[in-house]
């Protein structure tokens, strides 16, 4: 128990560390060694302190190189990485989360997208038909979200976004590209012609699409 509390004790100090010395993310911690000695605990304690770090990742551990800064570490909400497997009914509860809030970020971009955000959201929707790394899972709906400038909202939904691709991987689901590109156009012109109220239809309508593919996938199982 008292080395749980220390371990506890010693994420917090890190994290504190990290924010005052102005890290951001991408940016390299002390070295293991020199940085257990910093803070006064021994290297296995420091690197237990740092998996749970990297497990919400506050933290990046990099093999042979070294502890940075990651890209979870300014932000206020989080999935939880220790969930235990999720199922066809954590998916459909999932999207109907999302179909209950995601039409209202998209009314809310309508108003707020300025020509950057607008810019990032055509590109995320064009990577649709893509095979690349970049073309990630969600990657349409987390730029939507980015677009209302309420980060938040981009948060939240980002988390939502994390935990529906492990669910709909589990389920095996698959997309029509096509269709998702076509569908994410259509939202984007909304947004561009500031039509809160048709961007928050076609968002809503699109992610109903969704659901019924993973419906019927769970069906076909």
């Amino acid at each position: 128990m008292q080395a749980e509390r220390l371990v506890e004790r010693l994420t917090a100090t890190i994290v504190d560390t990290i924010r005052s010395e102005g890290l951001g993310p991408g940016e390299a911690l002390p070295a293991a060694r020199g940085f257990a000695e910093q803070l006064g605990v021994t290297v296995p304690t420091l690197r237990e302190a740092l998996r749970r770090l990297e497990a919400v990742g506050v933290v990046e551990l990099r093999h042979g190189s070294g502890t940075y800064v990651g890209p979870s570490f300014q932000r206020r909400i989080l999935d939880n990485p220790y969930y235990s497997p999720i199922g066809m009914t954590d998916a459909v509860e999932l999207l109907d989360a999302r179909i209950a809030i995601e039409p209202g970020i998209a009314s809310l971009a309508a108003v707020n997208c300025d020509e950057l955000s607008l810019r990032d959201l055509s590109d995320a929707a064009n990577a649709a038909l893509s095979i690349t790394p970049a073309a990630r899972p969600g990657l349409f709906h987390s730029a939507l979200a980015a677009s209302t400038g309420n980060r938040a909202l981009r948060e939240a939904l980002d988390s939502l976004l994390i935990i529906n691709a492990r669910a709909q991987q589990t389920a095996r689901v698959t997309y029509d590209r096509v269709l998702d590109h076509k569908e994410h156009l259509s939202i984007v012109d909304a947004i561009e012609r500031g039509d809160s109220v048709e961007a928050a239809h076609r968002t809503e309508s699109h992610l109903r699409n969704i659901k019924r593919t993973v419906v019927a996938a769970g069906d076909g199982a």
